[in-house]
């Protein structure tokens, strides 16, 4: 073949490699096995930017690595393909959202085909296939029909809860055996009472047990999108995705109970090989916190508030409760007087999301409801406040508010002006007007009872006088709320129940899959019922699971895909087990990642899987970031515009004085006065920029972005623009397309280029000019093979001790490297490796072969296509990785520079275990050194075993 010509080689290898399913992963096998996954993308109409395969690259190699090294390798992919933005489309176009994710899947398959990755693609699944769905719906009707146990601490059939209320009934939230730590807002019954309910009184009971259950909740509401938002889907207020804004609504939902795993999904994290700080995300959303809950009477009434306190210590110094606006209380104890004001204020924050309440510590707002608490200990009148700062899914939606030693009480209460009790002493003098004292050690003051005890010995004796009392008790509390599963949308998986008589009914088994039907609109009906309430003779729930339900389980669907009589066959999955590499972003740390773990655990539970953790070892991806090419420029006239090179603009901006140059176009033009304030940094399509982000100023007239009359002022020969890093989007104009780099550069060109960017967990920017090195160098690694004739130069004489060491130094670095996930620092290893290679015109098959093995991971492609030009038939991807053998690094020799005077003159190589008397005549009789010292007398002769020869002459 000729010069290295990515284009004809790589389309080649990509079909053959496919013809014969070299990347096919068995079920059965003799090897030992390794699970790589990426998280699967949803397919959106734009396609990949070269930021996308990031994870996919760094994935790939660690595959085929594994591979070189022996292991079957499981390495698939798929699509998450129930997407909200195929649904808008639809609302807008009328297009079924099935047809336009088939043709983005289409498009996405054709640009993962064209970097070369080795999915095993006879496993592809996609979520939106109904025999994929058949299997979602499955798992949730099993969560329908479970409970958790918190006595043995896992899932079980409602089947045994069924028979424990038959036969012991339900003692209320005292029933530690059936509620464990969370208490249920149902009343006590015994055996004989439940025997005697009516079906609907049954089920209203087994609702407040069961994983899967329908119940009254707070939701996001967005009505933009029409739909019901989990709370990471929720930022600042607005949708995250489109930015509409999203209100605190109640509604009937299904949800899952995830809250009763929290301790185990906590435990869970000190077993995984996670990063530090995504298990601490996890942990924080989890939020497990132990204390007591404690009782207010309310003054003039029977009504009690329950507040849960990490801090019982502290209860002498409550000054003030403080209710959530959505607490059930507010409006029956707030006086009559109060009521208006109160409940404009609770109109207005419930459209503030959880997660923005509980991040904005600088807004304070507030509402005296007018009526006041009992305290329990001291019998004072505390006043009940409300507040968004106190959230109704946690805890009991109340606060004892002790503004001494809390530092949002403490806000509030000098806000609101209410007072400050300081109750724990700590070290040294502590104004607790001016701030709270918030640390968990010191001396109670002010406490009656517990006044000289230190903080932790008078936690646990409040605890002890409040349960004596009958006033509380010691608990732990969770923030992690049950996660919210309807979704007033149509594209999405069907929930498998239907209802009689406002009961919900499962579906059986054999009903599944509950396939999507037709509708005539895609949009809710007109008394704002989802989008299924459109569908003739629909007799099931409106509303489909949300998007990350199919990816709760895909990584096991991959196990076993075409399975039509389970999720997977029981042989697959106790030999593939779990995902022993996971590659995918952190910002699916409180969601994706929290619901697989947790729908592990179920099916781990029911004895379904052999293990209750589904990702061994996670590695989060860094983001490749876009250069933003910004043009800047000065509406003069209503029809005139003034494009000013960014070293002008920069200059103007730091003096903010009127320039010269500006002075006489706007005497040109009879433009009034303007200052820097005027102005405006425009962003442009990224392909205007050339070289160092000069202005393509013809492309840039034929450009919408361009405004008719528009003059280019410049200082030098060309027009400079200003750039931008920032996230690479179609917004920003800044995205790059991988179709384009590897047209122009190839595939291996751009695999080799993304890892060369920095470390893979790492940020980064794209700079198409940095790619020309990583083309030329493998042009270079082309050549070490090829001469300029293109004519084959491989050698079979045996290898120097040189080109040994070269070979087995790269051998050993890419092994470390690949195991370290540190590919920046392998590529340049290839580098250095083949530039050594080549000033010693090394073509010897005894180093090249090997090397072509250690590469190929990173470029398959080139790989590939010289490992069949140097006479092999199979591929260098069922080839066997290299041992490193140290002998080869072992150094007999060392090369001593030999400095005459202290100036180094020459270089003498000598064998380690020599003598001095033989490096000195050896370096006398040296004709560089001779030169050197000519007609001088040596005053000294200094010998350094493996460092130095200094002559002193």
């Amino acid at each position: 073949m000729a010069s290295y010509n990515p284009a004809s080689l790589e389309k080649k290898w990509q079909q053959t490699w496919a013809e014969k399913g070299l990347y096919r992963a068995e079920n059965e096998s003799d090897k030992p096995k390794f699970y790589v996954l990426d998280m699967f993308p949803y397919p959106s109409g734009a396609g990949l930017h070269v930021g996308h395969p990031l994870g996919y690259i760094a994935s790939d190699i660690y595959a085929r690595y594994k591979r070189l090294q022996g292991f079957n390798v499981l390495h698939p992919m798929g699509y998450d393909a129930f997407g909200l933005p195929a649904e808008q489309y639809a609302i807008q176009t009328g297009q079924h959202p099935a047809i336009t994710t088939e043709e983005n899947i289409k498009r996405y398959r054709e640009q993962l085909d064209k970097i070369g990755f080795s999915f095993d693609w006879d496993r592809q699944v996609k979520t939106c296939d109904a025999d994929y769905y058949h299997w979602t719906q499955w798992i949730f009707l099993k969560l329908y029909d479970a409970w958790f146990n918190p006595s043995k601490q896992k899932a079980e059939p409602i089947s045994e809860l069924l028979n424990i209320l038959s036969t012991q009934g339900y003692a209320g939230n005292s029933d530690d055996a059936l509620t464990g730590s969370f208490e249920l807002d149902i009343p006590a019954f015994s055996a004989a009472d439940w025997n005697s309910f009516t079906e609907a009184q049954q089920e209203e009971v087994l609702l407040n047990f069961r994983l899967a259950y329908l119940s009254e909740t707070y939701v996001n509401w967005c009505p933009a999108l029409g739909t019901v938002l989990a709370n990471e889907e929720v930022k600042d207020g607005v949708s995250e995705r489109g930015g509409h804004p999203v209100e605190r609504k109640k509604m009937k939902q299904w949800s899952l109970r995830i809250t009763a795993y929290s301790e185990r999904l906590l435990e869970g994290l000190n077993r995984i090989d996670w990063s530090e700080s995504i298990k601490d995300t996890q942990r924080n959303w989890i939020g497990k916190s132990e204390g007591c809950s404690i009782f207010f009477d309310v003054e003039g009434s029977n009504e009690k508030i329950e507040v849960f306190t990490t801090r019982p210590d502290t209860l002498f110094g409550v000054s003030f409760l403080t209710l959530a606006p959505e607490h059930s209380l507010v409006s029956d104890i707030t006086p009559a007087e109060r009521r208006m004001v109160v409940n404009e204020y609770i109109n207005k924050a419930k459209n503030r999301t959880e997660r923005e309440r509980m991040s904005d510590v600088k807004h304070i707002s507030g509402e005296f409801t007018g009526a006041y608490a009992i305290h329990p200990f001291t019998g004072k009148k505390v006043p009940i406040w409300v507040g968004d700062y106190v959230l109704a899914g946690y805890g009991t939606g109340a606060v004892m508010a002790v503004p001494g030693h809390d530092s949002r009480d403490h806000a509030f209460a000098k806000h609101f002006g209410l007072e400050i009790i300081q109750v724990v002493k700590g070290q040294g003098e502590h104004d607790i007007q001016a701030e709270s004292y918030d640390a968990k050690d010191g001396e109670l003051i002010n406490s009656d009872f517990l006044n000289g005890m230190q903080v932790k010995a008078a936690v646990k004796k409040m605890i002890g006088e409040i349960e004596a009392k009958g006033l509380g008790k010691g608990k732990t509390n969770y923030r992690l709320r049950d996660a919210i599963f309807g979704r007033q949308r149509y594209w999405g998986e069907p929930i498998p129940i239907r209802y009689e008589n406002g009961l919900p009914k499962a579906l059986t088994t054999d009903q599944l899959p509950l396939e999507l039907p037709e509708v005539d609109k895609f949009l809710p009906t007109e008394d704002g019922e989802p989008p299924l309430a459109r569908a003739k003779d629909w007799k099931f729930e409106t509303t489909t699971m949300p998007g990350w339900a199919g990816s709760s389980w895909y990584f096991l669907r991959y196990m076993d895909p075409q399975n039509p009589g389970a999720f997977a066959d029981r042989k697959a999955l106790d030999y593939w087990q779990d995902v022993d590499l996971y590659i995918g972003g952190s910002e699916h740390a409180t969601g994706h990642l929290l619901y697989a773990r947790f729908w592990m655990k179920f099916l781990f539970d029911l004895g379904l899987v052999p293990v209750d953790e589904p990702f061994k070892k996670l590695i989060n991806q860094g983001m490749i970031q876009g250069y933003s090419a910004v043009v800047n420029k000065l509406p003069l006239l209503e029809k005139y515009t003034l494009y000013i090179s960014n070293e002008l603009a920069a200059e103007w901006k730091k003096t903010d004085v009127i320039p010269d140059f500006l002075k006489a176009e706007l005497a040109k033009h009879g433009a009034g006065e303007v200052s820097v304030n005027h102005l405006i940094q425009e962003r442009i399509d990224i392909r205007l920029a050339k070289g160092e982000f000069d202005l393509d100023i013809e492309g840039f007239k034929q450009s919408f972005h361009y405004e008719a009359n528009g003059e280019f002022i410049q200082s030098g020969k060309t027009f400079l623009l200003a750039r931008e890093v920032e996230k690479m989007s179609k917004r920003w104009y800044n995205v790059v397309n991988p179709d384009d780099i590897c047209e122009e550069y190839g595939a291996d060109t751009l695999r080799m280029y993304e890892m060369f960017l920095g470390p893979l967990e790492m940020s980064k920017p794209w700079n198409t000019n940095g790619i020309e090195g990583v083309y030329r160098f493998l042009g270079k690694f082309w050549k070490l093979f090829y001469d300029e004739n293109d004519q084959l130069k491989i050698q079979d004489s045996p290898a120097e001790k040189a080109e040994l060491k070269i070979l087995h130094k790269a051998i050993k670095k890419v092994k470390e490297d690949i195991e370290s996930f540190s590919f920046n620092t392998s590529i340049s290893t290839f580098m250095i490796t083949c530039n050594e290679l080549g000033n010693l015109k090394c073509a010897k098959r005894e180093i090249l072969e090997p090397l072509l093995v250690i590469m190929a991971p990173f470029a398959p492609h080139i790989t590939e296509e010289l490992w069949q030009a140097i006479g092999h038939s199979t591929s260098v991807h069922q080839a066997t990785f290299p041992e490193f053998k140290e002998e080869y690094l072992v150094e007999n020799s060392y090369s001593y520079p030999v400095s005459i005077n202290g100036k180094t003159r020459t270089q003498i190589e000598f064998a380690l275990d020599v003598s001095e008397e033989e490096v000195k005549a050896t370096v006398l009789a040296d004709e560089t050194v001779q030169k050197w010292v000519e007609g001088k007398e040596l005053r000294k002769f200094i010998f350094v075993k493996g460092r130095i020869i200094n002559l002193v002459v």
